[in-house]
Order: structure tokens, then sequence, then C-alpha cells
């Protein structure tokens, strides 16, 4: 990609855009850790929502989404279409329990919910499992993401790329904290949504596409080559393939797997950007735009570029044909998006560059901001330095931000594809996800049944990566059941055998939570405390309507993208009913909200 003037100019002035937060942010992030952490939990409902979708709208996803769409078609997209069922669940039944909880990361939760050294234990070792591994695996895929696109667009090494930009993003998480990353992240979010439809309007110009005669020819040719590629529903006459990326994922993976951004009950940044929230509405109005941008708007460019893609990059040999200088093991189906760029014409293409630098800065200020409170708050404040003033929390805070990065970046040479981690993730947190449903509805479950079930997920996913590294191929399907009904006997089994949390602790959590339901008539009996004012049947159905709403929106798209335009006017009716009935729902829960 040659870059002119015009383009640089661009580039220059959208940096300068995003970095005014921080300047104007610094002092008040300054003040305290819930300021530096929570925003001071004042954020209004539409930054929540804008804040998530940028903080998952990375520099990885895009190269994600495609490399799904050239191996095993549309329809692999299925594997993070099925968790609009964990976040509407989040929505409905979990956001206004987690800002009545009041506490400040989620991982305080668990002294709140349990108690003694059990309870302790917990915090304690997913603050550094969660804040110091996940995190930092999750940060070296966006990483590497960041280093392909710029090894195939300016031909820059991955050894130059990764210092510079993480420079840029450890000066500004360091030292705007939420408040900066939010604002930060509605500026970058218009510039990376229109710089991704402009990707897919510019490829579908490309020499090779065009004169196919675009969008209805590109498709004519996809269905010839490929019949099966541009399918919404896998083919079920390969029961394999269909089971793995249609019927697991909507059957075991949403609600069994814990992935960041997508975790069962809500937690990690989505989380922390409800605890920051003004109110209960403003938890649960967030968290729905969240659902419903990432789902039904998002999705479409990427797709058409990487359709497009296999006509301009049919093979991986293409690709470095084309790109002769990207390093031969960074070349892979996930390259193709960047590779699709070279098309952008002066202009859109400083907005471009601009965009995804953006989308890399708004995830990686997320992630270092989200883990450096795990670390910090749950577990340098919990167990090194309890009675240290806030200033020195929130400079320790600073430092923490800083070496997440550098640790970050060292890891990311140790990875191909971000598919690659994409899978390590889910495999690692596949079973757990149940036991963060429960926890909220449930009285008996106990910290060592978190325990007991982050040990046996790891343990279970460890020996299949051994015997897969030892030529014994474990189907992922196979693993992700195996690892789920493993690892849910033993927490259920130790859950049972342990003694349950004393009842003041359950007393104090119920009066703080309120959460609705028969899993607390036991408590309410013997505390005399009064009923929850939620409705689980209300909510229930908000999450019916929520998944219907957003699924006829992201399918009535692809309709008439594919011009269908039949199926395109019957999505549009049922996302018209279901969206009515979805918000009116929303809006009668507001007045069970105490006043503020």
């Amino acid at each position: 990609m040659h870059l002119t003037r015009l383009d640089w100019i661009i580039i220059v002035v959208s940096l300068g855009v995003t970095f005014l937060p921080a300047i104007f942010l610094a002092k008040r992030a300054g003040r305290n850790t819930t300021e530096f952490f929570a925003a001071g939990r004042q954020a209004p409902w539409w930054l929540i929502g804008i804040s998530l979708v940028a903080t998952t709208f990375s520099t990885d996803t895009p190269n994600l989404v495609t490399n799904f769409v050239r191996t095993g078609g549309v329809a692999a997209n299925w594997q993070w279409w099925a968790f609009l069922l964990t976040g509407m669940a989040t929505v409905f039944f979990y956001a206004r329990l987690w800002r009545r909880s009041g506490v400040l990361t989620d991982l305080e939760f668990y002294e709140l919910r349990y108690a003694g050294k059990a309870a302790a234990f917990v915090r304690g070792f997913r603050s550094i499992y969660l804040g110091l591994f996940f995190n930092v695996m999750i940060i070296a895929t966006v990483n590497l993401a960041a280093a392909k696109i710029a090894s195939v667009l300016f031909g820059i090494p991955e050894v130059v790329t990764l210092p510079v930009a993480g420079a840029v993003v450890i000066v500004f998480a360091a030292t705007a904290g939420l408040w900066g990353v939010m604002m930060t992240d509605t500026i970058q979010f218009i510039i990376t949504m229109s710089s991704a439809f402009a990707a897919a309007y510019y490829a579908l110009h490309a020499p090779a596409v065009a004169r196919l005669g675009g969008l209805a020819g590109l498709l004519a040719h996809v269905r010839a080559a490929h019949p099966h590629l541009l399918d919404i529903l896998p083919d079920f006459s390969n029961w394999p393939v269909a089971a793995s990326l249609f019927i697991i994922p909507l059957t075991v993976q949403w609600w069994s797997v814990w992935y960041p951004g997508a975790e069962p009950g809500g937690g990690s940044y989505v989380a922390q950007r409800m605890l920051a929230a003004r109110r209960e509405s403003d938890s649960v109005w967030g968290t729905m735009l969240f659902q419903v941008t990432f789902f039904a708007l998002r999705p479409w460019p990427w797709i058409v570029v990487a359709i497009a893609s296999l006509v301009v990059y049919p093979t991986l040999d293409s690709i470095h044909h084309a790109f002769p200088a990207v390093a031969s093991h960074l070349i892979g189906d996930d390259i193709a998006y960047p590779a699709m760029l070279v098309f952008l014409p002066a202009g859109w293409a400083g907005f471009m560059v601009a965009g995804l630098f953006a989308a890399y800065r708004s995830t990686l200020e997320s992630h270092l901001n989200w883990g450096t409170s795990y670390l910090v708050h749950d577990f340098y404040r919990r167990f090194l330095k309890p009675d240290a003033s806030e200033s020195h929390y929130v400079l320790i805070g600073r430092i923490v931000t800083a070496l997440l990065m550098v640790v970050a970046i060292g890891f990311t040479f140790v990875l191909d594809t971000a598919k690659e981690a994409f899978s390590l993730l889910l495999d690692i947190g596949a079973g757990t996800g149940l036991i963060y449903l429960l926890r909220w509805y449930w009285w008996r479950i106990n910290a060592w049944s978190e325990v007991s079930a982050m040990l046996a997920s790891f343990v279970v996913s460890a020996a299949i990566f051994v015997l897969d590294k030892s030529g014994y191929a474990v189907d992922p399907s196979v693993a992700l059941i195996v690892t789920v009904a493993v690892t849910t006997l033993v927490w259920v089994v130790v859950t049972l055998v342990t003694p349950p949390v004393d009842d003041a602790s359950l007393a104090r959590f119920y009066a703080t939570v309120r959460p609705a339901g028969p899993g607390w008539r036991r408590v309410r009996e013997r505390t005399g405390l009064p009923p929850s004012p939620d409705s689980l049947p209300n909510a229930l159905l908000g999450w019916t309507l929520g998944v219907i709403t957003v699924y006829a929106a992201l399918f009535g798209t692809g309709a008439y993208l594919y011009g269908n335009p039949l199926q395109g006017a019957f999505a549009t009716v049922l996302f018209a009913a279901a969206g009515f009935g979805l918000v009116r729902i929303v809006a009668a829960s507001r007045s069970t909200e105490p006043r503020s």
C-alpha cells in the first residue's frame, strides 16, 4: 500500500483526535482507583455499549472472520455467532445484578458471594490466571494481527511494528484510565466501522472482482466454485462439520465456555463496563446495545471482503506471490483480509490505516486497563499492600499496564494465527461456564465449586493438548464435550460434598444483589428478606426476543446481499416485531429500579 500525503494527514489527525481524551481526563483518572478502573461509576448506557463493541472490534477480528470464511464457509461464523445467546442472557439475567453488587472488579465478587480462605484464594488465583495469563494471550493475538497487517501493507517486520505500536498504547492506557478508554472508544468505533464498510466497497471494485460484475457476479462465481461456502447454515450431509460449526456451538459451547467478551453471566471487561454504569438501566441498555451492534452491524463487511479475497487470492501461494516480503510463518488464510486493503484509493487508504490502528488501540487499551485492575486491585492491594494511598495504587496500575504490554509483545512471537489462539482459549475455558451462570441463582454453590471447575477444565484441556502434540489428534467437538462433561461432573460433586457458604455471607449477598428465582428461597425463609424485584419469566421473554431481533437483523442483511428480497423482507418484519417487544420489556423493567 502506497500512502499519499492526504493519507498521512488523515492518519496523523485521527491519531491526534483520539489522544485528546487522555490529555483532558488524565487528572481525573489519577484521583483514585474507582475513577481509574470504573469511570467513577458514572458511565451512560450509550458509552458502555459503544465502548464494548469498539473493544471487541480489534485488528485480529476481521482476520479471524476471513479465516473462517475461506476455510469453512460463511457458516463457520456460527462458532462466534452462537455467543449471542450468552450475550443476551447477560443483558436480561445478570446486568442488573452486577450493578447492584457494587464491587470494583468482577473478581471482588468472589468475596461478596463466598467467604473465608477459599473465596480469597479464588480471587487471588484468578487475578493472576486471567489478568496475566489469559490477558497476555489475548493481547498477543491482537499484536499478531497488527504485525501481519503492517507486514502485508508496508513490509514492516514484527520486531519494528510491535514495540512502536505498543509504546503508543502504553502511553494512553497508563494515562487516561477507563474514562479515557471509553471516550476514545467512541471516536475509534466511528473510524473503524466506516473503514470496514469502505474495505468491503472497494473489495468489490478490485479488478478481478469487477470483471465478474460486482457483488452479484462474485456470489455467482463463488457458488459455482464452492457450492456450500456462502450458505448461512452448514451442510448437514457432512455431519462432523455441521456438528462442530453449528450444533455444538448452539447447544453446548455458548453456556459452557468462558471466553473474554462472551462470558456466561458476564465477566472481564463486560462486567467492568456494567460496574461502571450510572444506574442499573444503563447497565442493561448498554450491554444490549453492545449485543445488537456486535452481531448485527459488524459481520457482513468483513464477510464480503473475505468472499472477494477468494477470487483475488484463491490460494496461500497467491498471497505469498503478491507479497513476497512477508515472512513465511505469517502467511495464512487470515492474512487475506489485510491483503485486500491494497485496493483502497488515496484518502480511504489513510482512513483504513487509521481505522486499523484505532481498532488495535481500542482493544488493547481496554484489556490493559481490565487486566491491570485484576493485578492491582484484586492481587496487589488485596494480598500484598492493603493500606496504601489511592495515588499509590494508581501509580502501580500505570506501571503494571506497561509491564503487561511488554510481556504480551514477547508472547506474540510464538503465535501463528488468530484462529489458533481463539481455539486455545475456548479449550481452556471449556466447562466452567455453567457455574458462572448458576452461582447468582443457586445458594449452594461455594468457592470450592469454582476452584474445582477451573482445575478440572485446565487438566482435561492440557491432557487433550498433549495428545494432539503426540500424534493422537482429538476432534475439537469431542474435546469440547469431554471437557465440559468432566468439568461439570467434578464441580457438581465437589459442591455437594463440601460445606455450603455460611448463612451470614449468603444473607449479605442476597440483601445486596437480590437475585430472583427459587434458588434463594432457603435464604429468604431463614432471614426474612424480601423477594427480588426482578421477574425471571420477563427476563426469559426479553432474552428470547433479543436473540430473535439480532439474528433477524443479521440474516436479513445477508438475504438482501445474497439477492433474496423475500427472505430479507420476512426477516425485516420479524426484526421489527421482536424489536418492538424487546424495547417494551426493557423499558418496563426500569420501574423496579431504585431511584438515585
